[in-house]
């Protein structure tokens, strides 16, 4: 699969090796889950699946966490998987914009919530495309059991093996992590093309520690935008917080200072209130004075006493 095949710089994006016509689908079904990229300040995230019948041993496929191997053995290890038969596999990509607009957006979703719904969204396409699953080895980074338990509310006829290190006991798993892996490097540098930096430019692992990626952040700083890039940066990160901190220029939105503010300019925050207004009250409603934000910034007005 070609690097440009990729491509996510806005919203989400799924991949697939569909093997569901294979006669082994619908016989007892693994299926190991990885991601990739959750902790970097550039680029997408990609959580990928492997599935494979359960009669199969994929133990001696020299499979191991992608973190273990090289990029050279890993696209090598890539290419052995998409090409097998007895192997399908599923990801998504989550961009960097969709990230931070979800974590950042009024109604906050958290990176790990993010990872869930994806988490339950390749399940459901794996099934839905005719796999018989039977059990889901997953590896986590946080709650390992509280995990297991919302799976088991989600898909009550699958057994899950949820723990840490999961990449390195199974090889299903390790599987997974390695298309993850594989896609999420693809990913960005797809993007890195697509939003025009040179290609002699290192932009690193995306990891907020390595030096080619902290001298390209301060190198693409804007004092407008952020950074003259912003499609590949995740906002919602630290890192790049306080880079935009130091060095863009001070915004202030008059919507923003209204937020916190009643009519009379002070500091407490009003309450919606539904009781019916007086005549006199609806006037003044109806010019947005004394009125919550949130009605002033959409310009709404009472109309209940107009019939």
């Amino acid at each position: 699969m070609a690097g440009e095949a990729c491509s996510c710089l806005y919203g989400t994006r799924v991949l697939e090796s569909d093997k569901s016509e294979e006669s082994w689908a619908g016989q007892p079904c693994v299926l190991g889950i990885d991601e990739a990229g959750r902790g970097p300040v550039l680029g997408a995230m990609v959580y990928a699946a492997a599935v494979a019948p359960e009669s199969s041993d994929l133990s001696g496929r020299d499979f191991n966490d992608s973190k273990a191997l090289t990029a050279e053995r890993r696209d090598s290890l890539f290419d052995d998987i998409s090409n097998d038969p007895q192997i399908g596999y599923c990801a998504e990509i989550l961009s960097a914009q969709f990230i931070s607009a979800c974590m950042l957006s009024r109604d906050r979703v958290s990176l790990n919530l993010l990872a869930m719904e994806s988490t339950y969204k390749i399940i459901r396409s794996i099934m839905d495309k005719g796999y018989k699953l039977t059990k889901v080895f997953i590896d986590t980074v946080g709650d390992a059991e509280r995990y297991a338990q919302r799976l088991a509310q989600q898909f009550p006829s699958l057994q899950f093996t949820v723990c840490p290190k999961a990449d390195a006991l199974y090889p299903v798993v390790s599987a997974a992590s390695i298309v993850a892996k594989v896609l999420r490097d693809r990913a960005l540098e797809s993007n890195k093309k697509d939003v025009g930096v040179e290609e002699h430019v290192q932009l690193g692992s995306g990891y907020p520690a390595d030096p080619h990626t902290k001298a390209w952040l301060r190198s693409s700083l804007n004092n407008v935008f952020g950074f003259s890039q912003p499609q590949l940066v995740r906002f919602s990160w630290e890192t790049a917080n306080k880079l935009v901190a130091e060095t863009a220029i001070d915004i202030k939105f008059e919507a923003d200072a209204d937020e916190g503010k009643d009519a009379a300019g002070s500091g407490t925050q009003q309450r919606l209130s539904f009781a019916p207004a007086t005549r006199q009250g609806a006037v003044v409603e109806t010019q947005a004075l004394g009125r919550h934000a949130y009605f002033r910034a959409r310009k709404l007005a009472r109309i209940g006493d107009s019939f």
